[in-house]
């Protein structure tokens, strides 16, 4: 499988750590977290990526380059304007040859890539999507599904406090993706994915993840990593 990372974003939510420089290079203990989802998509055997990138690009392209250091093969996609999750991934499309995943650049997460990929693999429906439960799911997506784990309906980001199933942005698509994604500008959470209840299965990882979405966020995640590096493949002197 080949794998697209999302990496566009302006991370406003991050200033001032991110007036400088764009998320994905915002260093988690001694290294960017967009390095983190490229040592991980290796390990789970996917090394031949692409990358979407929008805001302060070119540093993005500068530190990683062609991706060999990492042992990947990295290809680029610069966006004039942003495009959205969706819309980025269809301005790759001449990039995707077989079925791939979507992962953000500006999250950390040790998902078991292999795992996720044989999930995908064992069924016949068009997304995998993976989840999990938060007790307080503000500000993000929450999923609904029926007993066999497919999706029945989404809803918005819930301002008040309630629990269930969130979307964490890590996906697995076949190929045929792409025709549901229309030009220009879109997002899978609200313009491909409501269109494809009933072929959307979900995936429950044993993982870490943050979004990092967050200063508070940011520093707890700094903290989980330093507590547990042997999670994240670090040797901390």
């Amino acid at each position: 499988m080949q794998a697209i990372i999302i990496a566009g974003g302006m991370g406003s939510r991050l200033r001032p750590l991110t007036d400088s420089l764009p998320k994905p290079l915002v260093k988690i203990i001694d290294k960017p977290v967009m390095e983190y989802v490229i040592e991980n998509l290796v390990a789970g055997g996917i090394k031949d990526i692409a990358v979407t990138v929008g805001y302060k690009a070119q540093m993005i392209m500068d530190y990683f380059g062609n991706g060999k250091a990492l042992g990947a093969k990295l290809t680029y996609f610069d966006e004039d304007v942003p495009l959205g999750t969706a819309g980025g991934v269809k301005n790759a499309a001449e990039f995707i040859e077989d079925d791939f995943v979507v992962m953000s650049a500006d999250g950390l997460c040790n998902i078991d890539v292999k795992d996720f990929c044989d999930f995908h693999r064992s069924h016949s429906s068009k997304v995998s999507m993976a989840v999990r439960y938060m007790p307080d799911a503000r500000g993000f997506g929450l999923v609904k599904t029926d007993d066999s784990g497919i999706v029945t309906s989404f809803a918005e980001k819930p301002k008040y406090i309630v629990s269930g199933l969130i979307n964490m942005g890590i996906y697995a698509f076949d190929k045929s993706i792409l025709k549901d994604i229309p030009e220009g500008k879109s997002d899978f959470s609200y313009d491909v994915f409501p269109k494809l209840l009933g072929d959307i299965r979900t995936y429950k990882p044993d993982c870490f993840w943050s979004d990092i979405g967050t200063l508070p966020d940011y520093y707890l995640t700094n903290h989980y990593v330093c507590v547990h590096p042997e999670n994240f493949r670090l040797v901390l002197g």
